[in-house]
Order: C-alpha cells, then sequence, then structure tokens
C-alpha cells in the first residue's frame, strides 16, 4: 500500500470527509468519518501532515489530532476555493485543501489555543454589543 503523506479533511457537522494522497499527488483513500471515529481514524495512521480550513472548529480537531503526533496545517477559506475541481461538495473540498496545502508556496494560519479563542469570542461580543448602541 502507498504511504500517505498528506490527508485533508473537510469539517462539518456530522459527517467529515478524509482525502489521503501520497508524495506523488496520487489517491490512497477517501472515507467519510462521523465525528466519534475522527480521533481513532487518525491515531491508526502514521504521522503524516493534516491540513484543514481554518474555521473555529478546526483550531480545536487541530489540537487534538497534533497530540497524535501528526503535523496540522490550517489553511485559510479562501486559497482553497480556487483548488475545487468540480462542483462544491465535502469530498471535493477534501480533495482541495490537499490540493491547496501541499503547494509550497501556502501560508498557514497558527492554530489558536483555547485561550486565544475565548478572548476572540470576548472581543467580539463586546464590539456587537458596542456596535448594537451605537
Amino acid at each position: 500500500m502507498t504511504e500517505v503523506t498528506i490527508v485533508g479533511l473537510d469539517l462539518a457537522k456530522r459527517v467529515f470527509q478524509v482525502h489521503g494522497a501520497s508524495a506523488d499527488g496520487g489517491v490512497v483513500f477517501r472515507k467519510k468519518l462521523s465525528r466519534r471515529q475522527v480521533l481513532a481514524f487518525f491515531a491508526d495512521l502514521q504521522p503524516c501532515v493534516v491540513a484543514m480550513e481554518a474555521c473555529a472548529t478546526a483550531h480545536y480537531w487541530a489540537r487534538e489530532i497534533s497530540t497524535l503526533g501528526h503535523t496540522v496545517r490550517l489553511v485559510p477559506p479562501a486559497y482553497v476555493k480556487p483548488f475545487v475541481k468540480r462542483q462544491k461538495n465535502d469530498a471535493a473540498d477534501a480533495e482541495a485543501i490537499v490540493e491547496a496545502a501541499s503547494r509550497p508556496t501556502m501560508r498557514f494560519v497558527d492554530p489558536k489555543s483555547p485561550q486565544q479563542q475565548a478572548r476572540a469570542m470576548v472581543f467580539r461580543t463586546r464590539d456587537l454589543f458596542v456596535r448594537q448602541r451605537t
């Protein structure tokens, strides 16, 4: 079996799409995983690069998956969109994430700690209250 070097993970509410690629860009696997199966799947996988679109929940998953020994890269969603080859669906998004993350000049987002996310939430809430009042 070909060794997986990069995995694209498209996050959703219930079912996540996973796309694994080898060093030459060939498809190794495509899977659907429920939220409960994600950590068990990555625990069984050899350490590799795991790429996701940067969003609020991606920071949580980045922390969890990195504790399993994987290298996690968060790609801004605007940088993933040009790599979607066909209709917009979760499987196509996971493949586009792999394609975007494998680019040598791609810029990534650093995963946030829970404290950083909490401070950002407080800031946004306060900003909303100020805008509503004025």
